[in-house]
């Protein structure tokens, strides 16, 4: 039986982990621990397969980068790491790369340098690249909120899925943080139009959540990001959250 992949989330800011509610550092955050690279080992302690790193420095400077803890993380555990912040060009996306890092998450260059977009999708190849679609009352936004772009999150996906790309992570913003539950017609819709494996992010708050996001599987979402509720215990037990995990990163 396939099973759900829940990938835990750690966001970076200031080179501690923090959370961050609705993508804007400024509104709501609290850290969670000094060393993001303990929170990788948390996690590959307790059998994740994948952990997905935001770094919140880089979305907002690019001098701001948290590069050498991610290599340490990359080091430190055995498991893949994709990151998504600030990636601006093809050689921001190599070094990653370079460091140990299995996968890069790209959203808003889409929308401030197409060509270098596809540049480094088409450098990588879809193994190595995820493409992000933050959304706001279903509508695209990117940098952390800051842009609207009126345009929906499914024209996106489409653009993305003729562009070659077969995963994309979509976030709703909304309930990014928030613990709210989450949007999961939207990404079953992007998913079924589109044909892409889809991880789903945002949202959500406890055990009956991740059930929630498996019975939708078989639309195409075989995957989910959790940050917030895995760090304040937010299941029965800590570990509950393993059991709509699948056993392959693919």
């Amino acid at each position: 039986m396939q099973r759900l992949l829940v990938i835990p989330s750690i966001d970076i800011k200031n080179g501690k982990t923090v959370r961050i509610v609705q993508g804007i550092p400024e509104l709501d955050v609290a850290e969670y621990g000094d060393d993001p690279i303990d929170a990788a080992l948390l996690w590959r302690a307790e059998n994740a397969k994948c952990i997905h790193v935001v770094d919140h420095d880089a979305i907002w400077d690019e001098k701001g980068r948290n590069l050498d803890i991610i290599e340490k993380m990359c080091k430190s555990v055995v498991i893949p790491i994709q990151i998504g912040g600030g990636i601006r060009n093809l050689d921001d996306a190599k070094r990653a790369i370079d460091i140990g890092v299995y996968r890069i998450v790209i959203g808003s260059l889409y929308h401030d340098n197409k060509n270098e977009f596809i540049k480094i999708f088409e450098t990588l190849g879809p193994k190595h690249f995820i493409a992000a679609i933050d959304f706001f009352d279903y509508e695209v936004v990117y940098h952390g909120r800051k842009y609207r772009t009126g345009i929906s999150p499914v024209k996106i996906a489409q653009e993305f899925k003729n562009i070659g790309i077969d995963r994309l992570v979509i976030t709703d913003v909304k309930t990014n943080g928030m613990m709210l539950g989450p949007n999961v017609e939207v990404s079953r819709i992007i998913a079924q139009i589109t044909g892409c494996k889809v991880t789903l992010s945002g949202g959500i708050k406890n055990k009956d959540d991740l059930y929630k996001v498996q019975d939708y599987m078989s639309t195409g979402i075989d995957s989910v990001i959790v940050g917030r509720a895995l760090y304040e215990n937010n299941f029965p037990c800590q570990k509950i959250w393993r059991i709509a995990e699948s056993g392959i990163f693919n």
